[in-house]
């Protein structure tokens, strides 16, 4: 299918979509920076955080993760004696019958979760929303007693 000749001035124009417009847009697009740009100053606790991430998220949720998509969740792991963050951010790679694997942000490392372990739905995850997620230190980081 060809391009309109309007299509195609504005392709030459910004050819990657980096414009001031697209700029604006994803700006606009991007929930955490919108809702949630004081929240360091308003608390320091990482479940206050969470919670109020949460509720900004919570018109993008998925009980199952699509791989290359970014989530954010509640997550209680049974494991004994091992540390976990409770509020992982994650980019899922893998799916298998018993959860999934993604790289944890907070971490830098590969986590599996099990479905078991999930406290609920699987909160979305713009990839323009990474860095201001990123930039709010709610990991939650526990020791398993059990």
């Amino acid at each position: 299918m060809a391009l309109t000749p309007q299509q195609e001035d504005d392709f030459l124009a910004d050819p990657f979509g980096f414009s001031e417009n697209g700029e604006e847009q994803q700006q606009e697009d991007n929930r955490i920076r919108q809702y949630l740009s004081d929240l360091n100053n308003r608390t320091n606790d990482p479940e206050d955080m969470m919670l109020e991430i949460m509720q900004v998220l919570n018109q993008t949720v998925t009980p199952i993760p699509e791989v290359g998509k970014f989530y954010t969740f509640v997550y209680n792991a049974k494991t004994p004696g091992e540390t976990y963050d409770q509020h992982p951010l994650i980019a899922c790679v893998d799916l298998f019958k018993w959860g999934f694997r993604g790289l944890n942000f907070h971490w830098r490392t590969y986590r599996n979760y099990t479905w078991d372990e999930l406290a609920g739905q699987l909160y979305i995850v713009e990839y323009n929303e990474l860095d201001d997620l990123l930039a709010i230190p709610y990991g939650k980081f526990i020791l398993n007693p059990h």
